[in-house]
């Protein structure tokens, strides 16, 4: 009886001490095999800025497939040319919305501050490089050897080499940077301020700030024609995009998306053709599409609470918005504008990106 008794406690034991492996991250079998499905659509990759995670979706069941830790604060998101890798900034800069007193803040945690590098395959965070003080956004350069990175805290722009995980030079430029874009051609890169209302147009090659200008007030993202000619820019408390001539580094056209203050430009993203602009609003809970070639409004739709980060499915048929209170992605089908799916994400969506 006594036997019978220890074996039974000894089975209680093993079992007890699985569970407590599974809680800790050892899966077990069982945990393995019930492992979401996932299906051969091309997958939404996802950075939680609160939870300070990536989720990974599959966009043809809606199934969440992994939820990975990447840092503190990971915001700006962007593949490798080949799409192998991922780059996220994170940064240790406490969260302040528009309406925070920032003194009341803990101070920054300037350890934190890099960019992750995420293999897409393995579905892991395989090292953290220097993006220097406060990365919030960046781009690629044409080869894949060099980051573009905003530092939003010290009103600069960094150049990065991937390589050696080298910050190359940084350079001053006008207060809170937020978003870059790289022209088409590779030869210049736009950094946006939203203090200063401006943009800032850097010569990587030669390492230095080749022009300056002015676009409306708060530009946060750029998106070029494939052509190069001219770029399309929020301004978000001004309700508005405008077109730039990237040649004379001017506005030539100001398109009014609604009242401000209530519909808040954010995100600016062009279909593949360069027909169609899409533009997140933030706090007006919508979309914009715009056409390119009359620069007339074609419609709006309702996605979710303060979308920011928007991306478009491989195929250009469908367009996803990440959320950020509403802890979900939406999935808008171009072609009709309406909303057909909504997935769940980590906390605080902000920016995305879909691979195949």
């Amino acid at each position: 009886m006594r036997k019978k008794l220890s074996f039974a406690l000894l089975l209680g034991c093993t079992l007890s001490l699985v569970a407590c492996k599974s809680q800790s991250g050892e899966k077990t079998v069982a945990q393995k095999q019930a492992a979401p499905p996932e299906s051969g659509a091309p997958k939404i990759y996802v950075t939680d800025e609160v939870s300070g995670d990536l989720s990974v979706i599959d966009s043809g069941n809606g199934n969440l497939l992994a939820t990975i830790h990447l840092g503190k604060r990971p915001r700006g998101i962007h593949a490798s040319p080949d799409g192998k890798m991922l780059y996220v900034a994170l940064s240790g800069t406490p969260i302040a919305g528009p309406d925070v007193d920032e003194s009341t803040l803990p101070p920054p945690d300037k350890s934190a501050d890099g960019i992750g590098i995420f293999d897409v395959a393995q579905r892991k965070l395989v090292k953290i490089i220097p993006g220097g003080s406060d990365p919030e956004n960046f781009d690629i350069s044409k080869d894949g050897k060099q980051l573009y990175i905003s530092n939003e805290d010290i009103s600069a722009v960094s150049i990065i080499d991937i390589a050696s995980g080298a910050v190359a030079k940084t350079l001053k430029i006008g207060a809170q940077p937020e978003g870059v874009k790289t022209t088409p051609d590779g030869k210049q890169v736009y950094v946006t301020s939203e203090e200063t209302s401006e943009i800032s147009v850097l010569d990587p090659a030669a390492g230095k700030i080749v022009a300056t200008f002015k676009v409306g007030h708060r530009p946060r993202s750029v998106a070029f024609m494939p052509d190069g000619k001219h770029a399309y820019i929020n301004a978000e408390n001004d309700g508005t995009v405008v077109l730039v001539d990237t040649k004379l580094h001017k506005v030539v056209k100001t398109i009014q998306l609604g009242k401000p203050g209530i519909i808040k430009p954010m995100g600016v993203l062009l279909s593949p053709d360069g027909k169609r602009l899409y533009v997140s609003t933030g706090r007006g809970r919508m979309v914009f599409s715009v056409d390119t070639e009359t620069n007339k409004v074609l419609g709006s739709v309702e996605v979710g609470r303060r979308p920011w980060g928007i991306a478009l499915s491989p195929d250009g048929k469908t367009l996803y918005s990440a959320n950020g209170p509403s802890n979900d992605v939406s999935a808008v089908d171009v072609a009709t504008n309406i909303v057909t799916k909504k997935f769940k994400a980590g906390e605080g969506p902000w920016g995305i990106i879909v691979l195949p």
